[in-house]
């Protein structure tokens, strides 16, 4: 996308083109104060270029100064904009569309240590018997000291050998797994009957398939004995995801009214997302759990069941991410992430900067097994160059107090079991409440 000799000359290739388009026979007349700004501009960040080439302490490619550039200068707008490198739209791209080619593990950074959180059910690492816990410190006996060389080492066609080396607790030795990639299925849905009755559905990504395995769930829980007579809608920790699944959820849910509003400066980014009256009836009261983690598509959820009286929201306060991103498709692999406009629940507020807020709040309890920690939680409002809420009543930027929550949710990747979910004090509420309902209901038609 970047490519040039010498970044001062690309510059300057600019600059003249700028110039001769507005300095040219016949243009200078209709020339306005801004476009003598911009070249004034233009000619400063080639002079900068021009001294970082020749100065700098290491050697820095022209490719790279201007990278570097562009990215500053989108990310420099909001916190949710952004100049995506191949790799990085490749990553994106598969976050969304459900699947990828790997070994098939969950992996985090603790204590700058690679490290496993869950192999994945069923793909090569479960069957090699790779462990939550196990440190990876080689991928092809190189050694990997941060998350995304070890991901992008780990991934690759279907059906080539990648090699693992790993430490692991009451080992003396390394470990190493040889592994033969696969396609790694990603579910973002997972449900279970919680109680005769009562369904659980966690949804952890707003991806591509995210739609069709609610439904596919919910299909399920509403055809068994006896019939569904509540839900609980699970959203904690959920970052959001693609924009449309939110929609055609939340429609599952309601008959009619609206859904969300994006608001933004172009006539084609404003839209009113309007629902529809759905062939299954769905009428059975419902709980949706929300927490710090639970932002944008996750929220458009919350926000419009809450608006339209559709489910109780209980939890506490989601992120507060009230806008809207779309992916622009540039040269040589590269794209532009940029927010295109801010979004409104139902009755017309925005939660930028603000988050939804919970009908009842519930924080969440230390497990039995886990100690509790006392940690800051990081909120929309917190994000350098934040959007503006836009409502006189928006929260001011100081610092967020200490979380009211203990741990993060676990990550329940692997089969989910009531008993597992019945540790979890904000599920037993949210199936309190659902019971208490259908008690009320029962006692008024008596």
């Amino acid at each position: 996308m970047f490519r040039s000799r010498n970044a001062s000359r690309w510059a300057l290739a600019v600059i003249l083109a700028m110039a001769i388009a507005l300095f040219g026979p016949g243009a200078y007349h209709n020339l306005a104060a801004d476009k003598e700004d911009t070249y004034k501009s233009l000619k400063l960040f080639s002079d900068v270029i021009d001294i970082v080439q020749k100065n700098y302490v290491d050697e820095v490619t022209s490719d790279q100064l201007i990278e570097h550039a562009i990215q500053g200068m989108v990310s420099g707008l909001d916190p949710h904009s952004a100049l995506l490198t191949p790799d990085a739209l490749r990553e994106l791209q598969i976050d969304t569309q459900g699947e990828f080619t790997g070994i098939g593990i969950h992996v985090t950074m603790r204590n700058n240590l690679v490290t496993v959180i869950s192999p994945i059910v069923g793909t090569p690492a479960h069957t090699a018997g790779i462990q939550a816990g196990d440190l990876i410190v080689k991928v092809d006996d190189t050694p990997v000291d941060n998350l995304t060389e070890a991901v992008k080492r780990m991934r690759g066609p279907k059906g080539t050998k990648v090699v693992i080396t790993i430490l692991r607790e009451g080992e003396p030795k390394p470990i190493d797994f040889a592994l033969i990639r696969d396609v790694i299925p990603i579910y973002s849905v997972k449900s279970t009957t919680i109680s005769p009755g009562y369904g659980y559905v966690w949804v952890t990504h707003f991806r591509e398939n995210t739609y069709d395995d609610l439904v596919t769930a919910l299909n399920q829980m509403e055809s068994a004995e006896p019939p569904l007579k509540g839900l609980i809608l699970d959203m904690r920790d959920n970052p959001g995801g693609v924009l449309d699944q939110a929609i055609r959820i939340s429609d599952l849910f309601l008959d009619e009214g609206i859904i969300m509003t994006s608001k933004g400066r172009l006539e084609r980014h404003t839209k009113v997302y309007r629902a529809t009256r759905s062939g299954t009836p769905r009428t059975y009261p419902m709980v949706v759990l929300i927490n710090g983690g639970s932002a944008s598509a996750s929220e458009i959820v919350a926000g419009a069941l809450q608006d339209e009286k559709r489910a109780l929201i209980i939890g506490t306060t989601s992120f507060g991410k009230g806008s809207v991103q779309a992916i622009e498709s540039l040269r040589d692999g590269y794209g532009l992430k940029l927010t295109i406009a801010r979004y409104y629940t139902p009755s017309g507020r925005s939660i930028q900067a603000k988050g939804v807020e919970p009908d009842i709040v519930v924080p969440r309890e230390a497990l039995p097994d886990t100690a509790a920690k006392n940690e800051r939680s990081l909120k929309e409002r917190n994000l350098a160059n934040h959007l503006d809420n836009g409502a006189s009543d928006a929260p001011e930027d100081t610092d967020t107090p200490p979380s009211e929550e203990a741990d993060p949710i676990p990550s329940r990747l692997g089969p989910l079991t009531v008993d597992q979910l019945m540790k979890d004090n904000q599920v037993r509420r949210a199936l309190d409440i659902l019971v208490s309902y259908d008690i009320f209901k029962k006692l008024g038609n008596d």
